[in-house]
């Protein structure tokens, strides 16, 4: 009885407009008092949460976002991109997604690349003869691709979370999956560029060279292997990368492009902190959510009635790939970690799956879900870039949730795609 209270309290809250983590932290109290349990176990849990060694790297990789953001790499990513690709029909499309991939490896966020690429984009795009939906639509896929390329601020949830999965292993183990959702996206939207003839409306590309776009994009391509590269060899940890990062992206801001001012420090400073700590709040008070479940004996009887409906391991596994999907739809990769994994958990233990490997699927399913129409994150944010709604983008993005779940489907088939580099380099 009170643990239906429990999520029909969250659902009606969620539903009603109250954020996520306030709605998941009175969930949780509620169903503590309901359950005669001692209040002292929220602030215990709340803490517990939080004051975990990995989560100090998560600020970090956002605050090296937004500098990365507001000293112009991306403008100079998109310029070099377009001297590789050229003018024809479909480039500037394909630029969007390059571009997006090599923002994952700064940023880790989906939404904060939508951003970042559709602004820089868009009008571009427009003039070159795109429609409006479709740019939407490439924009918000090719900026799901990002949670999966690392550092992934979902990856390091996921490895604070589930024993025994360290976060330079996940972060390996993501690296092809990504890249191979970036080709998989690349398809349909090569495609139908050809198809409606998209693009190559306007060759002006500004007269700049490659080696000259190169040497200006230099700097921020640089940025994924400074803090990939330093993990590999050992030169720092994690979270030691993101510092590292954040202090790269400072020099290159300040010293190489001298785009960056202090003005525009105590602004990014600003706005990392609040996106910090409305994710760590969510982090925090969703402990307590989960510490709710666990304590009313609620994740058993869930886990037993999946198991229960007979579907065999790939029955369950395609049960699993449709609920996080829908899910998705709604929630920021982050909520749903802290909320489902209690549930998702027992059962990939149940059917011994590798638990690095679950965490990738997991984390692709979710990346489907952020695209995907009706209530997608990614798209919320490029089609208000764009200024479409929502409803005229599933024409052309159902053709990238299908490419998608076909690259979903070769990691499930052939699990080596997202395990081979880990293994290879003695991290599992």
């Amino acid at each position: 009885m009170t643990g239906g209270i429990l999520f029909a309290a969250f659902l009606v809250m969620l539903l009603g407009g109250v954020p996520i983590g306030v709605a998941l932290g009175l969930a949780g109290a509620a169903a503590i008092v309901l359950s005669d349990q001692a209040m002292m176990a929220m602030p215990t849990n709340v803490y517990a949460g939080i004051a975990k060694y990995p989560l100090i790297a998560l600020p970090m990789f956002i605050l090296v976002g937004c500098v990365f953001d507001r000293a112009g790499v991306a403008l100079r990513l998109v310029r070099f991109a377009t001297t590789l690709v050229g003018a024809g029909r479909g480039a500037l499309a394909s630029v969007s997604v390059l571009v997006a991939m090599v923002m994952g490896g700064i940023s880790g966020s989906g939404p904060a690349t939508a951003a970042a690429v559709g602004k820089v984009m868009t009008d571009g795009m427009v003039r070159d003869g795109y429609p409006r939906p479709f740019i939407a639509s490439v924009v918000g896929a090719a900026a799901a691709v990002d949670i999966l390329i690392p550092p992934s601020i979902a990856f390091i949830i996921y490895a604070v979370m589930v024993p025994g999965v360290s976060v330079p292993a996940i972060f390996m183990a993501g690296l092809f999956p990504g890249l191979l959702a970036g080709v998989a996206i690349l398809v349909p939207i090569l495609l139908i560029s050809w198809w409606r003839d998209f693009g190559g409306r306007n060759p002006d590309r500004g007269g700049l060279s490659v080696w000259r776009a190169f040497r200006e994009a230099f700097w921020g391509l640089m940025a994924p292997v400074v803090i990939l590269g330093g993990m590999r060899i050992g030169a720092f940890t994690p979270t030691e990368a993101a510092v590292m990062a954040v202090f790269y992206g400072l020099f290159v801001g300040f010293v190489i492009y001298r785009s960056l001012t202090l003005r525009d420090l105590y602004e990014i400073l600003v706005e990392a902190g609040e996106i910090s700590a409305v994710i760590l709040m969510v982090v925090a008070l969703a402990t307590v959510f989960a510490w709710a479940t666990s304590t009313l004996g609620m994740v058993q009887p869930v886990v037993g009635a999946i198991l229960g409906l007979g579907l065999g391991e790939y029955g369950t596994l395609a049960l699993l790939v449709v609920l996080v999907i829908v899910v998705g739809m709604f929630l920021d990769g982050i909520s749903i970690f802290l909320i489902l994994l209690p549930l998702l958990l027992p059962i990939a233990q149940h059917f011994g799956w590798d638990p690095t490997w679950f965490g990738v699927i997991l984390t692709m399913k979710i990346a489907i879900g952020q695209f995907t129409p009706p209530m997608a994150v990614n798209m919320m944010v490029s089609c208000r870039i764009a200024g479409v709604s929502m409803q005229t983008t599933i024409p052309w993005v159902s053709w990238m949730v299908l490419a998608m779940l076909a690259a979903l489907a070769l990691v499930i088939a052939l699990p080596g795609i997202a395990l081979w580099l880990p293994r290879s380099m003695g991290m599992l």
